[in-house]
């Protein structure tokens, strides 16, 4: 049996960059390109519940996570485009996106964020996600530091807890408190937000 083939819409106010997304899912074999608009007007009367819809809209922020709410409230899994340098991540996703891809990311990087988000899982772009951390509202405790510097460092739960003195399951709980901080399990981008708060260097 064929894999199914899922729907996709690219919603964007450049021309360009909108033919450029759109020539992106055809040239897949399982996804399938369903409208290509320039404005979230124009795209709803054509777009059924589960659609995966690309948003690039250059909005004001209060505009953008309007549109998003908008989309995701008719069914579509929403994943937005955003610039590193100009947009917080955290509007759109709080109106429903369900993802949020970097305006710098290559082909491999966009399909995969659209499969990712068609399977109902989300996805957050790591320069989107590492300015976020960035923000001075993140706050890790002295201990989490000490994790943090030690998996950056490439050292394991085991090696963690002996280094440190501590047990192994005290050291899954502080990593489970900094995944939920970060919104990522990923080891990498623990590493990345150590980067990112200056507690390890950027070799």
């Amino acid at each position: 049996m064929s894999a199914e083939v899922r729907r996709v819409a690219v919603v964007g106010d450049c021309p360009l960059f909108r033919r450029g997304l759109a020539q992106v899912v055809e040239s897949t074999t399982d996804l399938a390109l369903v409208l290509a608009a320039g404005s979230v007007e124009e795209a709803e009367g054509r777009l059924q519940g589960g659609d995966v819809v690309l948003v690039d809209l250059q909005l004001a922020p209060a505009d953008l996570s309007a549109a998003v709410f908008r989309l995701a409230g008719r069914g579509a899994e929403v994943l937005v485009l955003c610039s590193p340098l100009q947009h917080d991540i955290v509007p759109p996703m709080e109106a429903g996106a369900r993802g949020c891809l970097s305006r710098q990311a290559g082909e491999l990087e966009l399909l995969a964020a659209i499969r990712l988000v068609a399977s109902g899982c989300g996805y957050v772009s790591a320069a989107l996600a590492v300015r976020r951390w960035a923000e001075p509202q993140c706050r890790v405790t002295e201990r989490e530091r000490q994790i943090l510097e030690l998996v950056a460092n490439g050292e394991t739960d085991h090696g963690i807890a002996e280094r440190l003195g501590i047990s192994e399951h005290t050291v899954h709980s502080h990593l489970d408190r900094l995944r939920d901080k970060i919104g990522s399990r990923r080891r990498a981008d623990l590493t990345r937000f150590a980067v990112a708060h200056d507690i390890v260097p950027n070799a």
